[in-house]
């Protein structure tokens, strides 16, 4: 994979016959997974970060609706697209169904850019919840080095399916142990401790979701149960998952890692070149600042 590059799924529920269409339409940058229902397209949002679904009003039964409804209810950040193929008259109901459950867009793929607009849909290099850390972190970090901003960005990118800096290392292809003495040597804190803290950013923006469970939760992080994840957070954080959900929404977990991660590092993020494929950069070396106070969320342990 490359050092950029995310897995971004589309997921479909639309005739055979368009299925290739919609692959050549989404191109080298996404992948089409094709389903044959309501009920598979929702379980594949539930298990997986999908950026969008393509749904075509000639391919849902009436007793689906409920199934469109809770969708779009339960996954805000997902963008649900009624793909027209024809213009019969149950196509147009079907359509008009779709509406009244909470689809908003339509694109009309018999239409002269039909096709161009659909891509243009997501154009969007990010996924929703990647795209809210973005806002935030970015702007906090004042004037990153070029590489450092990159660094970020791939963690944000990545940390959804990576758990251990060792596996990170290796999707950047560098030095696990070059990359780690990097950060040791500017006295900043570990890439560990970055990675464990935006994954948790992942999982509290995730149990926001009304239509993801605690379980959905643990398999999109990558965790080998629901169980590991609680133990996960028991050790990180002394809490359950129930209790983690509770006191650490979205906002009150990304505030806190801009305060502890972010904000008292904007100088050494000037300097700083963690991807730096030279030899003997160190960066700024400063003094330790005394952060070891260990607060709640994001200076204690981080073990993945």
């Amino acid at each position: 994979m490359d050092l950029y590059e995310t897995l971004k799924t589309v997921a479909t529920v639309v005739e055979p016959p368009l299925r290739s269409q919609v692959d050549a339409a989404v191109g080298d940058d996404y992948t089409a997974l094709h389903t044959n229902s309501m009920g598979e397209a929702l379980r594949a949002v539930r298990e997986r970060p999908v950026a969008a679904v393509f749904v075509s009003p000639r391919c849902v039964r009436r007793d689906e609706l409920p199934r469109v409804a809770a969708l779009v209810d339960g996954f805000p950040g997902v963008s649900t697209v009624a793909v027209v193929s024809g213009h019969d008259r149950n196509s147009s109901e079907r359509l008009l169904e779709l509406g009244a459950f909470g689809i908003r867009r339509m694109v009309d793929i018999t239409a002269y850019d039909g096709w161009r607009y659909l891509r243009e849909l997501l154009s969007h290099p990010s996924s929703p919840t990647a795209a809210r850390i973005f806002n935030s972190l970015i702007p906090a970090m004042g004037q990153p080095t070029e590489d450092c901003r990159t660094l970020f960005e791939a963690l944000v990118r990545l940390a959804p399916e990576v758990a251990t800096v060792k596996e990170f290392t290796r999707r950047l292809n560098i030095s696990q142990s070059t990359f780690i003495s990097r950060f040791h040597r500017t006295n900043m804190p570990s890439p560990k401790r970055y990675l464990v803290g935006i994954r948790l950013l992942y999982a509290a923006a995730f149990l926001e979701l009304p239509g993801l469970s605690l379980t959905d939760v643990a398999y999109r992080l990558q965790y080998s149960s629901p169980q590991s994840f609680g133990r996960h957070l028991r050790t990180v954080l002394g809490k359950t998952a129930g209790e983690f959900r509770a006191r650490y929404p979205f906002k009150v977990a990304m505030d806190e890692f801009l305060e502890r991660l972010i904000v008292p590092f904007r100088h050494e993020f000037g300097t700083f070149h963690p991807l730096d494929k030279g030899v003997g950069y160190l960066g700024q070396t400063r003094r330790s600042r005394g952060r070891d106070d260990h607060p709640p969320l994001f200076a204690g342990r981080a073990v993945c």
